[in-house]
């Protein structure tokens, strides 16, 4: 298990553990097994402990939530090989799936809210020579808000979910729990309104737009720096659009050299915003640069990462902005700003 998720469980499980230290038995009310079994549901009872039973099911008995924030269909066995190895190395899944229970279908006992992956781990083990291994649940009773904060906890200590899939639930979560209010939901997610928003911003890209992508789930919130600011301008967005739908046509057409990645997918993106900004009156074509063949106003290293991007602002002044997270080095966005230093202001002879 990682450390990552080894931290996660603790912090989960915490509520949970029984106290290791030695305990007084004088102290204890009752006596024996009954006594015992008293004390701990008064325990529970007054808040000072929390009952969450664990059981290995049949996971074909459990059902995903709706609203998970993992894409269940785009899971395969590539995506939970490493899921799968440890299971198998270790005769059964170790860390349970959180879920609640249903009574709205019969067909279904449980409802998972935290382990997908896990869920189809088993899934997969099960039908391939391995019907021994069962789903280790811990049973939750949630809101449905509850059930979002959880299983966003958990999922933020996993590498293995995708920017764009969380950026989803995001925006979905913000509509369903906190009536658009991005203050709200940034406060009960212990995060910032401006880290939010950048998942949010993701979450919003035209889908045609990130479904022309070679893998939309290659997609980062560090791409948004490069793609929100073609998006604004309403000729620039369209020009975006249509290169996204030419790119999609020709991979479907079986055509070959079109981007094979992110980085590439957006060069060709902001190349196609930039001839329209060029086409623009002479002042802004005067005052964009232009380096390593891409279009002017926005600056990209040779393999197509955004650095800066650089507006007229008048005669005598340009506006910088900075793709510090856009997927460049910071030798290469040196080497621009000198650049652009050399053009702009010259070195006195």
């Amino acid at each position: 298990m990682s450390s990552k998720n080894r931290n996660f469980m603790s912090d989960l499980a915490s509520s949970v553990e029984q106290a290791t230290e030695p305990v007084d038995r004088s102290t204890r009310r009752g006596g024996g097994v009954l006594g015992g079994r008293s004390n701990r549901l008064a325990e529970i009872a007054s808040g000072a402990a929390v009952d969450n039973p664990q059981e290995f099911v049949d996971p074909a008995r459990c059902r995903i939530w709706e609203r998970h924030n993992r894409d269940y269909t785009a899971l395969n066995y590539d995506r939970c090989r490493d899921l799968i190895d440890s299971i198998l190395a270790q005769g059964k899944q170790e860390v349970p799936a959180i879920v609640r229970r249903v009574s709205d279908d019969r067909h279904y006992d449980y409802e998972v809210i935290c382990g997908a992956r896990r869920h189809w781990s088993v899934l997969w083990l099960r039908r391939n020579n391995h019907p021994e291994i069962r789903y280790l649940i811990e049973v939750r009773t949630l809101t449905d808000e509850q059930a979002f904060r959880i299983s966003d906890l958990e999922n933020r200590a996993r590498e293995d979910l995708t920017d764009l899939e969380r950026a989803r639930d995001y925006l979905k979560a913000l509509g369903l729990y906190y009536n658009g209010r991005q203050k709200d939901m940034a406060k009960r997610i212990n995060q910032s309104e401006a880290w939010l928003s950048r998942y949010l911003d993701l979450a919003r890209l035209p889908p045609e737009l990130v479904e022309a992508f070679p893998d939309p789930y290659e997609l980062k919130i560090s791409h948004i720096g490069a793609l929100k600011p073609i998006l604004k301008a309403d000729d620039m967005r369209a020009a975006v659009l249509v290169e996204a739908r030419r790119i999609s046509e020709q991979r479907d057409g079986g055509v070959v050299g079109g981007p094979t990645n992110a980085p590439e997918m957006i060069r060709r993106l902001v190349i196609a915003a930039e001839r329209v900004a060029r086409s623009g009156t002479p002042a802004k074509a005067q005052t964009a640069p232009k380096r390593s063949g891409i279009g002017s106003g926005t600056i990209c290293d040779d393999a197509g990462a955004p650095l800066l991007r650089v507006d007229g602002k008048d005669r005598r002044a340009l506006t910088l902005t900075l793709f510090h997270k856009g997927g460049g080095d910071r030798a290469a966005a040196e080497a621009a700003l000198r650049d652009l230093l050399d053009r702009y202001w010259p070195k006195p002879s």
